[in-house]
């Protein structure tokens, strides 16, 4: 059956269907659903949802559950990217986080070769420590990228591993323990003087949207301080991830 367009018009090529997702998901209150998207553009739902894989895939579209907002290519053209975006709806979480464990916090999701740092909150002490904003981290060296690929299912882990180490048989185990326990933990691999523990959101199986990183001096994050950092990681990827899956008045109450 064609597609129906929103108005009448000239026939709309795949970059225009393309787009006027892209756009409508930018533009959109809260993370939207395949339904109310594909409504809003004049698509029937399974030509929209064939155009969002690739959306998903190219990182112009995050998909969250059963919901869309913008990629990552989106929040790297624009820092100011509507009120739906990622990083918007992660901030305030990533602010908690911070003062729950005096520690940086940074916001990553998964591209091809690792992990893309888009948001950082760092505390003032912490100024000697680089936030990589805007840096992607490659899955063998660092933990907010570790937990993004263990989040996926077992058989789509390779294609991530980008600048892993040559050794996949170590970091294979690596992603299976990750995975196991949902956090991963760096200590000393990329710098010996900071350490790192990372979480992926995940709202549905095998379908990570971001990673929640907690980073610190190394000599931080031992006894009683490391297991008070991975609680209060794992209750923060918790609200995010009830926040991409709510509605907007239910994401903000």
């Amino acid at each position: 059956m064609p597609d129906t367009p929103v108005t009448a018009g000239p026939p709309r090529s795949a970059v225009d269907k393309a787009l006027d997702l892209v756009e409508a998901v930018s533009r959109a209150p809260h993370p939207v659903r395949l339904t109310d998207l594909a409504a809003e553009v004049g698509l029937h739902r399974a030509t929209a949802y064939r155009i969002l894989l690739d959306l998903v895939r190219r990182g112009w579209v995050l998909r969250a559950g059963d919901r869309y907002l913008p990629g990552a290519a989106v929040l790297r053209m624009s820092a100011s990217a509507a009120g739906n975006s990622l990083t918007a709806l992660a901030r305030p979480v990533l602010e908690r986080l911070s003062a729950a464990t005096a520690m940086m916090v940074n916001l990553q999701v998964l591209e091809e070769g690792g992990g893309r740092v888009v948001d950082v909150v760092r505390p003032e002490r912490l100024g000697m420590i680089s936030h990589l904003r805007g840096e992607l981290l490659p899955v063998g060296r660092f933990a907010g990228p570790l937990a993004l690929v263990a989040a996926l299912e077992p058989e789509a882990r390779g294609r991530w591993w980008g600048a892993a180490p040559e050794d996949g048989a170590d970091l294979t185990r690596e992603l299976a323990e990750v995975a196991r326990t949902g956090v991963a933990v760096e200590r000393g691999r990329n710098d010996k003087l900071v350490a790192s523990v990372s979480r992926a959101v995940v709202p549905a199986p095998g379908a990570p949207v971001c990673a929640l990183t907690v980073v610190g001096p190394d000599t931080e994050f031992d006894g009683p301080k490391l297991a008070l950092v991975e609680r209060e990681l794992r209750a923060a990827a918790d609200e995010l991830a009830a926040a991409l899956t709510a509605d907007g008045a239910e994401a903000r109450r």
